[in-house]
């Protein structure tokens, strides 16, 4: 028993180690996520709450500029569930690789499981400790939900002009993430033209700005698919 417990201190030890990495990359991250979430107009309260519930930085990104726009709660969570979909795949891969344990246990660290905490423990040697994951999990979700809380209370000390130009800033964040991608990737391009001329009809089609982004990101990505499955059978 006594070396059962040994055993777990140290993979949570171990887990925060390997998060310290993790837990530096995002402060930038989440600093500005709680700046934009000011400039967007949340109380300090629902951005730390934001940062608590979902911790995950794209999915709260795009629920910002959603905001920003009008989008309807609906609209908000069905688009995220979208974008984090990938997470049943990676949470289902990490569960063949960390020990047998309880469902509670593995449903906790389940929910602190995003592509940084995945790659780092899809990549760790071996099989993994319920401990590690814990640690892994803790110190990347606590240098999240804290520095969201650092990055709000900051924007405070800003000029007022300042932290109004901030919300240009959201737009100029996505852009920046896309071009990257889409010179590495036609599909990437195309999909985002894709998606940018579907949003473009259904809002002249008077749908609701949510509903033209939710429709337009799920029929580009389904033609995208299909497309790429076409021209492989081919």
């Amino acid at each position: 028993m006594e070396a059962s417990v040994t055993t777990s201190d140290s993979g949570f030890v171990d887990g925060l180690k390997g998060g310290i990495s993790i837990a530096v990359g995002y402060m930038p991250v989440a600093l500005t996520f709680g700046l934009l979430a000011r400039t967007t107009g949340l109380t300090l309260y629902e951005a730390v709450l934001m940062s608590v519930l979902v911790f995950a930085g794209a999915a709260q990104y795009i629920t910002l500029s959603l905001i920003a726009i009008g989008t309807g709660a609906f609209e908000i969570i069905f688009t995220i569930f979208i974008v984090n979909i990938r997470h049943l795949l990676m949470s289902a891969s990490i569960n063949e690789k960390v020990e047998e344990d309880t469902p509670w246990k593995k449903a906790v660290y389940a929910f602190g499981i995003t592509d940084e905490t995945f790659t780092v423990s899809a990549t760790k040697a071996g099989k993994l400790t319920t401990g590690y994951m814990f640690g892994l999990c803790f110190i990347s979700y606590s240098s999240w939900v804290l520095f969201t809380g650092g990055g709000y209370l900051a924007g405070a000390t800003l000029p007022g002009v300042v932290q109004q130009g901030m919300s240009v800033a959201l737009y100029a964040m996505f852009i920046g993430l896309l071009i990257p991608s889409a010179k590495n990737s036609r599909k990437v391009l195309f999909l985002a033209g894709l998606a940018a001329l579907f949003n473009s009809l259904l809002t002249f089609a008077q749908f609701s700005t949510g509903w033209a982004i939710v429709l337009a990101t799920l029929l580009s990505s389904i033609l995208v698919e299909w497309m790429g499955g076409w021209a492989k059978n081919e």
